[in-house]
């Protein structure tokens, strides 16, 4: 059963320049205990899904049609204090910018003291050694001292594991993890990755991963999303995503990204760029860099074709 359901999701941001269609017909679905993958170029509207998810987006989006549900709660309908209620406890978020995303003149254990006063069932005297718990959790060195803190006196990734300390404090139902490893080394990559993984399986907790990082999403994920301009593209678990790809952005996505052997000369890079979403767009958006694009697909609605029950695309001519 899933914990977090997408349906149908269309978002605009009405800018000086014009109406940008963000996200259209998003539908996606995480299960109880899953991490989905969510992966695509710049722009492709990744972040927007989840700042839409977790109510954050600008003034300027207007939501134009689709709905949200979490455990059977209309996200969309919510009011804003129920949202708050959500978010923290039930829902939580580890944002992309850590620097941005910390309150600049607050120490850092103090931050994760709010998330627990306002959202955990803790004594006022608990508060402190639990907000050190949760830094000493993502495996942050002497998290006494750390929590004393300022967000400038820390590094990038130390603020990081700040944020993922933060949103992982109330051991929320879903995680929407936004690009979570960003600035951390490889090691410390993999010890935030286990421990997002290990909490989706012991506590069953649902995890929507950002990220642009395919390998990442080959080792973490159960399924994978592909986006592109707005649109989900396919859907497969894991394993089949990464052997048969069936749409041709999913393959080129996969074809230029670097392996280990890989020599520079030898990279590949996906033609042409993405389409300006200011603009009138053909049903399907990557017809204009498609090698396998037919008149047709600017002309009629793009269907969903079922390969196997588990493996989704978005194209008139799969591969």
């Amino acid at each position: 059963m899933a914990q977090l359901e997408i349906d149908n999701l269309s978002v605009e941001f009405r800018t000086r320049h014009g109406v940008v269609r963000a996200l259209e017909g998003v539908t996606l679905s995480v299960a109880r205990g899953e991490i989905l993958g969510v992966v695509g170029e710049s722009g492709s509207g990744k972040s927007v899904t989840a700042y839409t998810v977790m109510a954050l987006n600008d003034e300027a989006a207007e939501i134009k049609s689709g709905r949200i549900t979490m455990g059977g709660i209309d996200l969309l309908t919510a009011r804003p204090e129920a949202m708050r209620e959500l978010r923290g406890r039930e829902m939580a978020m580890i944002f992309q910018s850590p620097r941005t995303a910390l309150h600049p003149i607050r120490r850092v254990g103090k931050q994760i003291e709010d998330v627990l006063r306002e959202h955990a069932n803790l004594p006022s005297r608990d508060l402190k050694q639990a907000a050190i718990a949760a830094l000493a959790r993502v495996r942050i060195p002497d998290p006494e001292r750390r929590a004393e803190a300022y967000p400038f006196e820390l590094s990038g990734g130390m603020c990081q594991r700040v944020m993922i300390a933060m949103a992982l404090a109330c051991s929320p139902s879903v995680l929407i993890a936004d690009e979570p490893t960003t600035g951390l080394d490889v090691t410390t990559q993999a010890v935030i990755m286990d421990l997002i993984r290990d909490m989706s399986r012991s506590a069953r907790m649902s995890t929507l991963l950002i990220t642009h990082d395919l390998g990442l999403a080959g080792e973490y994920c159960d399924r994978i999303a592909v986006m592109h301009a707005g649109h989900v593209v396919e859907i497969a678990e894991t394993e089949t995503l990464l052997d048969h790809p069936a749409h041709p952005y999913t393959r080129q996505l996969l074809a230029a990204t670097p392996v280990p052997e890989s020599r520079i000369e030898s990279l590949n890079s996906i033609p042409g760029q993405l389409p300006d979403l200011r603009s009138e767009l053909p049903p399907c958006r990557f017809s204009g860099r498609c090698e396998r694009r037919q008149p047709i697909c600017d002309e009629q609605e793009l269907p969903w074709t079922e390969l196997s029950p588990a493996h989704v695309v978005r194209c008139r001519f799969p591969l």
